[in-house]
């Protein structure tokens, strides 16, 4: 089989994230159904959602985002109750947003097997992730993940088309064996598939709102669906076995060692 070079997202594909964040946001949103008696959990979540994901649109991926985004929904609401924003509240709430970020990860069901069978098959595993550098560089190296991608990692503010391009110009990959394996159709999916890259989505159990997009343009390669990591290795040789490249790929090696 002809080696395949497989680019991983990190959150939320290989590594538990949004469940974190979700965890965070509850907190948030009790404290400020404490402070602001009668309005509801869900309309204060929907607004922080609103304000956070105005942010990452316009300034990217940061680690500022998200607890601005509880500074700036209690804001909000200070202003809607005529009241003036408290410093030792904005503090606190800072406070509050920052703890994701000092969360220890924990990796996905299976994030090990699949990563180890992947490599001892010989194919060539890179990682692309969104974030902050230092975020991300915290959580690859409390896992060990340099064993399985070395220095094959890059991190983009903004994950996106034009960040994967980029990648995949700079590493010279020949895009008929390039796969993009991720849980965000926004910064996974849709950028593989616009690229002409094989594309593998494992749609994340806790999603971000940010994530979900439509996938529009027409996939040249492989668009496959799974329920798990543990189905990635399966469904990559199945793919290869039915295409004509790699059976053109399989008998060109037999015919070089026979000679």
């Amino acid at each position: 089989m002809k080696r395949q070079h497989i680019i991983f997202n990190l959150d939320d594909t290989l590594v538990h994230c949004n469940k974190y964040f979700v965890q965070v946001i509850n907190r948030f949103a009790d404290q400020m159904t404490d402070w602001f008696p009668g309005i509801p959990r869900e309309q204060v979540k929907q607004k922080q959602l609103e304000i956070d994901l105005r942010s990452v649109d316009k300034n990217g991926l940061t680690t500022e985002h998200f607890p601005q985004s509880f500074v700036d929904t209690y804001k909000y609401y200070c202003e809607l109750a005529g009241r003036e924003a408290e410093e030792t509240k904005i503090d606190a709430l800072r406070r509050l947003g920052e703890s994701v970020f000092q969360i220890p990860v924990e990796p996905l069901p299976y994030m090990y097997e699949t990563l180890e069978r992947l490599k001892a098959e010989g194919h060539e595993l890179y990682l692309h992730t969104g974030g902050d550098e230092a975020n991300q560089r915290r959580k690859i190296a409390q896992l060990e993940l340099a064993a399985y991608f070395d220095n094959r990692v890059f991190v983009s503010q903004y994950k996106d088309t034009a960040a994967l391009e980029k990648i995949l110009k700079q590493m010279k990959f020949d895009r008929d064996s390039t796969w993009m394996v991720g849980n965000s159709l926004r910064t996974d999916i849709v950028p593989a598939v616009e690229l002409g890259i094989h594309a593998i989505h494992i749609p994340a159990k806790l999603e971000w709102e940010y994530n979900v997009v439509e996938v529009k343009s027409e996939p040249k390669g492989a668009f496959l669906t799974l329920n798990s990591l543990q189905e990635v290795p399966d469904a990559i040789h199945e793919y290869l076995k039915q295409s004509p490249d790699a059976i053109h790929e399989y008998l060109k090696q037999s015919m070089e060692k026979a000679e």
